[in-house]
């Protein structure tokens, strides 16, 4: 995983993924968030909060019963504390969720990462690495903002300057970020199939544990509380599916190494996988409840 493509591809598909983000963010995003206060309270804390301090305690759970190396927790906590993505958007459009929200929940909560990732990823290193201490990570802890923001920084700038031109760039933007970033997953999947079980064997099981940890409460948390089910599907898919491409990107360009990107790795394949599975399920659960609601009216 410790190649050109990675160290130079994954910073650009970074860089033009969260320039992106920015060229597409305006007042409206974040207007949307009134109409629905409490859902957006509510997801938001699952996801920066609840989750976290879930894989945390499975963390935990590998490290003393399989021997999980302290790299590979690092990998996991940072990848936990990595924001939606915006391939949720794409899933909850085709599974019949609020897209609206989708693209509110992405924008607040890649912004709510620049102080949440940092933190998490300092914690981590400190908590699970011999010496190690959030204070000893101040200068990581400064290129993980200047990572995230700056792109956005300049995307949401050029956007309120240039708004036509914003517009007109939003798409190619978008699809040269996909171009770029399935280019840099198939070579690294290339260069590391030899080693390709190894990490599966290392952190399939928790990694799985923890996307459908993750899949579910971002629907069931919703709908105990009354929620909708568009705004239930919009919110699993939006916790389910992390960018990891910006946490593989940290891990190997900023902390300068390979072992902490295998969580992320692993998780960016799996989560397409079990996100589409979830939406499936979902579809036929609430075709079975407006058959019911049909018969009852």
């Amino acid at each position: 995983m410790d190649s050109a493509l990675t160290t130079i591809g994954l910073p650009v598909a970074l860089c033009i993924i969260m320039l992106g983000l920015g060229l597409s963010l305006t007042v409206r995003d974040f207007t949307r968030l009134l109409s629905m206060p409490w859902t957006i309270v509510l997801v938001l804390g699952c996801q920066i909060l609840l989750l976290p301090l879930f894989c945390f305690g499975l963390v935990l759970v590998f490290v003393t019963r399989f021997d999980l190396s302290p790299l590979l927790a690092v990998g996991m906590m940072m990848m936990a504390a990595s924001p939606g993505g915006t391939t949720a958007s794409l899933y909850s459009y085709l599974f019949k969720g609020n897209v609206a929200l989708n693209i509110s929940l992405t924008a607040i909560n890649s912004l709510t990462a620049l102080v949440t990732l940092p933190l998490i990823t300092g914690f981590s290193l400190g908590y699970f690495t011999e010496g190690g201490s959030i204070g000893l990570q101040t200068d990581k802890m400064v290129q993980v903002f200047a990572v995230i923001l700056v792109p956005v920084a300049v995307g949401m700038l050029i956007r309120a300057k240039l708004t036509t031109f914003a517009e007109r760039m939003e798409k190619p933007v978008k699809l040269g970020s996909v171009l770029v970033l399935v280019a840099v997953i198939v070579g690294a999947i290339a260069a590391e199939w030899a080693n390709l079980p190894e990490y599966i064997l290392s952190v399939g099981l928790m990694v799985l544990v923890f996307n459908v940890v993750s899949l579910a409460t971002g629907y069931w948390a919703p709908r105990l509380v009354g929620t909708e089910r568009p705004e239930a599907v919009a919110s699993c898919m939006e916790i389910g599916l992390h960018n990891t491409t910006l946490s593989l990107t940290i891990a190997v360009t900023v902390l300068n190494s390979t072992e902490i990107a295998i969580p992320s790795a692993v998780y960016g394949v799996l989560m397409f996988f079990t996100a589409a599975v979830a939406g499936a399920l979902l579809n036929r659960r609430g075709a079975r409840e407006d058959r019911a609601g049909a018969r009852v009216s």
